[in-house]
């Protein structure tokens, strides 16, 4: 990280500090473009916080849920009714819960995940602000990167058949879902590698 986003780093951090000596429970959203570094910081966060990760990546539609309907929808490609049901109902009144993460490659679930809940609870991936989610979360970042970077990061992390799957399908889809729903003027951060913006 360079010095700029480092110091970034530290005022989101002094803004969930405030949160948590405020609320017993505090869960974040980590929503933003393919690339920009979302599981990234979650992963530093968990470090730091000793918080609870979940990933959107987890809630992938099942094979009867891909229809054509559901993908006209805007951010209709990840499974929220699940996330909200499993997740974010639960945790946000205190309670444990299971979930069970969606393997794209068995095309069906993975074992179950037990979660106790933390004071902060870190919810990262695409479509985590989708409209009927936002409410449950007390704090929300729009991570972003510049183009060219997210390209380079894309491609030298995947094949090229998923590399391009990315540049033709998902990445089109996502910004379809932030332009549709607002979603980076929605979070109340907006965090690159050089600037972050906080809501007044």
């Amino acid at each position: 990280m360079n010095e700029d986003f480092s110091l970034n780093i530290e005022m989101l951090c002094d803004r969930i500090d405030k949160l948590l000596a405020q609320k017993e429970r505090v869960i974040f959203a980590i929503d933003g473009r393919c690339g920009s570094g979302k599981s990234t910081l979650a992963e530093a966060l968990q470090r730091k916080y000793g918080c609870t990760v979940i990933h959107t990546d987890d809630f992938f539609l099942r094979p009867e849920q891909r229809t054509e309907g559901r993908y006209a929808e805007p951010g209709g490609n990840m499974d929220r009714e699940r996330l909200l049901s499993e997740v974010l109902s639960p945790l946000s009144e205190g309670r444990d819960t299971v979930y069970r993460p969606f393997d794209c490659k068995t095309m069906d679930f993975a074992d179950p995940v037990v979660i106790i809940p933390t004071p902060l609870t870190v919810v990262e991936g695409s479509y985590s602000m989708h409209p009927d989610l936002a409410h449950y979360y007390d704090l929300s970042l729009f991570l972003t990167v510049e183009p060219q970077i997210r390209k380079e990061r894309i491609i030298n992390r995947n094949e090229k058949s998923m590399a391009d799957r990315f540049f033709t399908l998902w990445i089109p889809m996502e910004e379809r879902y932030f332009t549709a729903f607002n979603i980076e003027s929605r979070c109340d951060i907006s965090l690159t590698t050089d600037k972050i913006t906080f809501k007044k």
